[in-house]
């Protein structure tokens, strides 16, 4: 595991650095890297919601690296896909899940990426309501 920072280096963007790439029509073979997490969030007007997987289990989004240059770090996009039913409620797209199981298909390069970068079906998420003075939750490995 290393640290980096996430999005793109604003000087080559027009002054944005942007966090996501979406998935469709693209290919990523090379600089491939995995976002662990157990939860994202939206927010949704003043509405702050936590997204986790159904059975409770940690996953990991699929990610994009860029090296260092210059003056800015190592850093990373998410790759990302339409939402599923239950997250297009609040917005039109989320990250790319990759599970457990496909992290090293993932990074070796042993799936197309169409196989993997794919919307999770229905009934894959528990969408909550983040109340105010709420604790994120930890996740312990």
């Amino acid at each position: 595991m290393i640290e980096a920072t996430w999005g793109s280096d604003p000087r080559f963007s027009g002054g944005d650095s942007y966090r996501f790439v979406r998935a469709e029509g693209r290919t990523f073979p090379s600089h491939r890297c995995l976002v662990p997490a157990s939860e994202f969030h939206m927010l949704v007007g003043k509405k702050r919601f936590r997204v986790s997987l159904d059975d409770g289990n940690h996953f990991y989004l699929a990610g994009i690296w860029e090296p260092a240059m210059g003056d800015w770090p190592l850093s990373y996009r998410v790759v990302t896909v339409p939402a599923n039913p239950e997250v297009a409620r609040y917005q039109e797209r989320h990250g790319a899940i990759i599970y457990r199981r496909q992290v090293e298909h993932w990074l070796d390069l042993t799936f197309p990426e169409v196989d993997l970068l794919v919307t999770p079906p229905a009934r894959t998420f528990l969408v909550e309501e983040v109340r105010a003075g709420a604790q994120q939750r930890t996740l312990a490995l």
